[in-house]
């Protein structure tokens, strides 16, 4: 056998080799998706599954919504207690299926439409830079009135409070808006009691809770929290978050 066709051989050897080693490859991606389809990856175990049985948190959603408020609050009731214990159901809200853009520019895929959102314990209604639009939504307006009779608890965040008042549901009741907000919110439904919102981050009357939003969406999302569970799971979820390190953070 010449040189020439021992090269070749060996040529044709190592391509052999290198189409096995990438059919081994193959297979071995094709397994591990079929793994993780049969439920044999690790992730998924982590995913709340939706459970008739549980509390179900509505977060109302619409183009243009403050992400931030939709977050603080999913963030806060989604968190097991310490035993790992799912609490509640943690669903979004928008009137169609459509993608809902942020105003920061994020893309979410709401869970339920107002026709066939579940039974909610609590609704939460954030804001957007402009709620034009919302406020003058009938069918977001009746969709709040309509889950304030069965939801337990309202909460708005920020500009939500505008939303809270075309609804008419907390008429006589304490309620804060963004900083700088108050006076209008007051002269647009002057049924609502408007607190000072350059002096209040949140307030409670009743079934109704209202925060200045953004960040401060924490805070009424941790406040219902206790309130509907315990101190202990609340400090629990604070420390899980790691709020505990940005209160206590020093440059």
């Amino acid at each position: 056998m010449t040189k020439s066709e021992i090269l070749l051989m060996l040529l044709i050897a190592f391509f052999l080799t290198s189409c096995n080693s990438e059919n081994s490859k193959s297979a071995s991606n094709i397994l591990n998706a079929n793994d993780t389809q049969s439920g044999k990856d690790s992730i998924p175990k982590y995913i709340k599954p939706f459970r008739s049985d549980l509390p179900t948190i509505g977060l109302l959603m619409y183009n243009g919504v403050l992400q931030s408020e939709v977050i603080a609050t999913s963030d806060v009731f989604s968190k097991p207690t310490e035993a790992g214990k799912q609490l509640f159901n943690v669903v979004t809200i928008a009137q169609t299926q459509s993608p809902i853009t942020t105003e920061e520019g994020i893309r979410i895929i709401p869970d339920y439409t107002f026709e066939n959102c579940p039974k909610l314990e609590a609704l939460f209604v954030p804001s957007a830079y402009d709620m034009y639009a919302q406020v003058h939504n009938d069918k977001i307006v009746s969709f709040v009135a309509d889950k304030n009779n069965e939801a337990k608890y309202v909460v708005s965040n920020c500009g939500g409070a505008q939303l809270i008042g075309a609804s008419g549901i907390a008429d006589g009741k304490k309620i804060v808006t963004w900083i700088g907000g108050g006076k209008q919110l007051q002269k647009d439904f002057p049924k609502l009691l408007v607190e000072n919102d350059s002096l209040v981050t949140y307030v409670e009357d009743g079934k109704f809770s209202s925060s200045n939003g953004n960040l401060a969406s924490y805070v009424s999302a941790l406040n219902l929290l206790e309130k509907m569970t315990s101190q202990e799971h609340r400090k629990f979820v604070e420390s899980y978050l790691y709020l505990d390190r940005l209160q206590n953070w020093k440059k």
